[in-house]
């Protein structure tokens, strides 16, 4: 079932897909139907799951659903995956590759594979002050309050010396 990401409680599961480029408005007037449609037939062993979603900069998918009504189960879990790479396909974009890193510079939101990161890192190019995106936050309260952050609060901070 499909609710409005608001109203969902803060400790409500999130999965962050991050995208390797922008969405085009195009593309997002397409892609936010598709969400639509497959929330409102999300299930978990025949119960309907409450899930709502927004996708930020244009570039992160943030899905987030109320396990105080229902869980989501392998199958559920997995059914969620085989949509994500419907998208993938059909826009071209990658969304489940966990080995890049997101973060700003100035007004501008990077994508760059962990490697460059690290040489970014190096190099100085990026400080503990770098806004980074932690997807590794686990539900709606972390998402709302340690998303985005500076890269010295995150599991970023290894990299920077």
């Amino acid at each position: 079932m499909l609710v409005s990401f608001e109203e969902l409680p803060d400790t409500s599961r999130i999965w962050i897909y991050q995208a390797n480029r922008p969405f085009t408005e195009e593309e997002l007037e397409e892609i936010k139907p598709k969400v639509d449609a497959f929330l409102k037939e999300w299930t978990a062993h025949g119960s309907q799951l409450q899930a709502g979603y927004e996708i930020k900069y244009r570039r992160f998918l943030v899905i987030a659903l109320d396990q105080s009504v229902a869980s989501a189960s392998g199958c559920s879990i997995d059914a969620s995956v085989r949509f994500i790479q419907q998208l993938e396909q059909e826009y071209d974009v990658e969304l489940l590759d966990k080995m890049n890193v997101t973060f700003k510079q100035g007004p501008h939101v990077a994508y760059k594979p962990l490697k460059d990161f690290k040489k970014m890192a190096s190099q100085r190019s990026i400080s503990g002050n770098t806004i980074v995106f932690n997807n590794l936050v686990t539900n709606k309260h972390e998402y709302l309050n340690h998303w985005e952050v500076p890269a010295e609060e995150s599991w970023h901070a290894r990299f920077i010396k």
